[in-house]
């Protein structure tokens, strides 16, 4: 076998390198300038010792336990508010009262009272925890949405004996995850009626029933005085859902109401009574009161709590005590320097526009057409006396209406929307038509006259026709006919070609509206929001959870007459403004379709939109939800889609959830849509595009003779500068025109296929109509007050 090789004495070895040290230069070589912030920041920092790390995490483990402790402190206890509990059934045949009965009896030491308003009240001592229960009138879509806009749990109740979840039961359960669930707690009765080898099957069905829309939910049972206990334990030691869009402003539920009407003038002072959640609230601020709007204060006060948590005795005792003193405390007086207007709207002055002066040519062309006018005035009158008559020929080709002419395809508004509102004699007899014809529709069914009645002809046909534009719209988007009575270069003189929809400018404060001089604007709306509720958290006078009254002035006599009788008792949610929410701006918000209906929704359509705590009627207007500075604009809100809408409204401050709701003529109102609000920006540039189509009608090898795009020589030459592409990929311009019938010579990176459609983009940028109403909620979803 050959022998490896032995290296001798004489080979060389060389010395390992270590990499523990290196050259400032060779550093700075690796490195290549780069330089790390974190070790630039730490390296004068001080290195803890082994002792010194043990007693930092020692202290940061006990700031976390006493944090925690304090959290499961602030349960309940006489400084707190009470829980506030939504009761919803889920069934519309279900009685919530016997819920609430169980619930009342179910502890010996319970204190129970009532409110005005009728908000139920029961502590008890030895949880040393208080619960309030509010119950919203079954089948009021937006009563059940004001009550749980503003509670900490929503009680869910089924019953065993009836069907578990009806219609009212899932419009409920929608609603209230559209909007923003509070702590949800599910409970089923009359599981004791039940034989008993079926109960757990009972309970079992509706568990799976109510696993569709809580998957994490558990089902109690509440039937016995224990099961109340027992519900009641939970409700107060389970984990709050934080709700955003309420946790950053005031607001209370009423408990007290009561109006007092001025010695002069036909308003009013309304004082509401209630315990004071969420944030400080402000005097110098506005507050807002559901259906009511929005309103000044002239003073807060700090009454003792009706409701205390004590025992019997000393309950008794205290209210004796709170008899004779009868003590109100002023907590803050408005300043009327400081506090915050109720104008809305900024009053533009017409003076402050670009001024210029005339030059020769223009006075000159003045003079020739005031000598050309001529008046027809009676016999006798001289030139002073002429001048005083108005005329009556207006100039059409430079008014609003005509510059919006070139909508009249796609965006003609029908403005006769139905109207919800009865006289009370008209109602009366209609009840007793409807009594009479439900008693012989049970015996011979309903009649063909009786059915007709139901269905408006009208309102089918328009659907049908909106429902074939939104399918034209999906097959062919934006594509329009060139009109071939009005020259194009007139019918789209508002629309303007674009090298690159992404990339091509677009000044967002060109031809601005008129109506844009009416809204407010921030600097920078992310910046101001976060100094807002900087400042609302950092304010030193905190109220939480005291029973206060606010004295708001200015309250109309009759429209708090016209509430009060179609909402009886149900109770007010009144909600703080921070500041600037009150003035008007544009609005955008992020919508996605619900699966409720299938209807298209088409741009500038009348809608009810409940943004946070606000609701109001607009006409929006529909965009792409994309990044980037343009946004093309939608024709319609297609079925399982997402979308931004754009529309005046007062300004709010993200997060806030977005509801919308459609009016229907014969039933009730149903939403379509649900999202949250993006910004206030009125810099959104809603861009909407045409599309004018034209077929080859020779084809050459990188040239084409294309027809039908447009039909004059002049067209051609005016939109001889934009761009062309084609369905199958190819771009071009045009060339030259041939003849006088609009047939025009184009150039194309590549041959044409014969069957290819030539197109050309336009765009316009597009605003939303002046169309904001509030809206009054009464006591059915159809009445809409302005």
């Amino acid at each position: 076998m050959q022998q490896a090789h032995r290296s001798g004495n004489l080979k060389q070895s060389n010395k390992a390198h270590k990499s523990r040290h290196r050259s400032k230069r060779g550093i700075s070589a690796a490195v290549k300038g780069k330089v790390n912030v974190k070790e630039f920041v730490r390296r004068n920092r001080h290195i803890l010792k082994k002792e010194e790390r043990r007693h930092q995490a020692l202290q940061i483990r006990k700031n976390k336990r006493e944090e925690v402790l304090s959290k499961k402190r602030a349960l309940g206890g006489n400084r707190n508010p009470p829980f506030l509990v939504c009761v919803v059934p889920l069934n519309a045949q279900l009685d919530v009262q016997s819920a609430l009965v169980i619930l009342k009896t179910c502890s010996e030491g319970a204190i129970v009272s009532q409110s005005e308003s009728g908000v139920l009240h029961i502590r008890l001592p030895h949880f040393k925890q208080r619960f309030s229960f509010v119950c919203p009138e079954v089948g009021n879509d937006f009563a059940l949405l004001d009550a749980l806009k503003i509670s900490d749990t929503v009680l869910f109740v089924s019953s065993a004996l009836e069907e578990p979840v009806d219609e009212w039961g899932e419009k409920a359960l929608a609603l209230s995850m559209a909007q923003g669930m509070p702590t949800p707690v599910v409970a089923a009765m009359d599981i004791e009626g039940v034989h008993p080898k079926k109960r757990t099957n009972e309970k079992q069905n509706v568990q799976k029933l109510i696993s569709k829309w809580l998957p994490e939910e558990k089902v109690m049972q509440l039937d016995k005085s224990s099961d109340g206990l027992n519900l009641l334990r939970r409700i107060g030691n389970q984990k709050r859902n934080i709700l955003h869009h309420r946790e950053k402003r005031p607001y209370l539920l009423a408990e007290e109401v009561e109006y007092v009407p001025d010695t002069e003038g036909d308003h009013g002072t309304l004082k509401i009574s209630g315990y004071l959640r969420g944030m400080p609230l402000n005097v110098n601020g506005l507050i807002h009161i559901t259906g009511l709007g929005d309103y000044q204060m002239s003073r807060i006060d700090c009454l003792d709590d009706p409701h205390p948590l004590q025992t019997g005795k000393e309950h008794a005792k205290q209210d004796m005590m709170d008899a004779e003193n009868n003590k109100v405390s002023i907590l803050q007086v408005a300043n009327p320097d400081k506090q915050e207007s109720l104008e809305r709207e900024n009053i533009p002055d017409h003076m402050d526009a670009e001024q210029t002066w005339p030059t020769e040519e223009e006075i000159m062309e003045s003079n020739m057409e005031t000598k050309k006018k001529i008046k027809k005035v009676p016999k006798g009158w001289s030139d002073y006396q002429a001048a005083w008559i108005v005329e009556s020929d207006a100039e059409g080709d430079n008014s609003e209406e005509a510059s919006d002419e070139d909508d009249d395809d796609d965006d003609n508004e029908n403005d006769e929307f139905m109207s919800c509102e009865e006289d009370e004699s008209d109602k009366e007899v209609n009840e007793e038509i409807n009594d009479f014809e439900s008693v012989m529709e049970s015996e011979v069914g309903p009649t063909d006259e009786r059915y007709d009645a139901t269905i408006d002809a009208h309102e089918e046909h328009e659907m049908l026709k909106k429902l074939a534009a939104a399918k034209e719209d999906q097959q062919f988007p934006d594509e329009v006919d060139t009109p071939q009575d009005v020259p194009a270069r007139e019918r789209f003189v508002r629309y303007r070609g674009l090298e690159s929809f992404r990339t091509s400018p677009w000044d967002p404060k060109e031809n601005l509206p008129q109506d844009y001089a009416r809204i407010f604007q921030f600097e920078n709306y992310d910046r101001t929001r976060r100094r807002v509720f900087k400042e609302l958290e950092d304010s030193l006078e905190n109220m939480y959870g005291f029973y206060i009254t606010i004295h708001v002035k200015g309250v109309r006599q009759d429209l708090w007459k016209a509430f009060h009788e179609s909402n009886g008792n149900t109770p007010l949610s009144v909600f703080g403004l921070l500041p600037h929410e009150h003035k008007m701006s544009l609005m955008n918000v992020v919508l996605k379709r619900t699966g409720v209906s299938e209807d298209p929704i088409k741009s500038k359509e009348r809608l009810i939109f409940q943004v946070g705590y606000r609701r109001f009627i607009v006409n929006p207007i529909f965009s792409q939800h994309t990044n980037g500075s343009k946004h093309k604009y939608e024709r319609f809100f297609q079925p399982g889609s997402t979308c931004v809408a754009t529309f005046f409204a007062p300004i709010q401050f993200s997060p806030s959830t977005v509801l919308c709701f459609k009016e229907k003529k014969n039933t009730k109102l149903q939403l379509v849509a649900s999202g949250v609000l993006l910004s206030c920006n009125p810099d959104r540039l809603v861009i909407k595009r045409i599309v004018l189509s034209g077929h080859p009608y020779k084809v050459n090898k990188k040239s084409a003779v294309i027809r039908f795009m447009f039909f004059n020589r002049d067209d051609v030459i005016y939109f001889k500068p934009c761009k062309l592409r084609t369905k199958y990929g190819r771009t071009g311009h045009i060339k030259e025109p041939l003849g006088t019938h609009g047939h025009m010579k184009c150039v194309f990176d590549g041959q044409l296929k014969s069957q290819d459609t030539v197109l050309l983009n336009l765009y316009k940028r597009m605003f939303p109509k002046w169309t904001y109403e509030d809206c009054i909620v009464t006591d059915r979803n159809e009445d809409l007050m302005e």
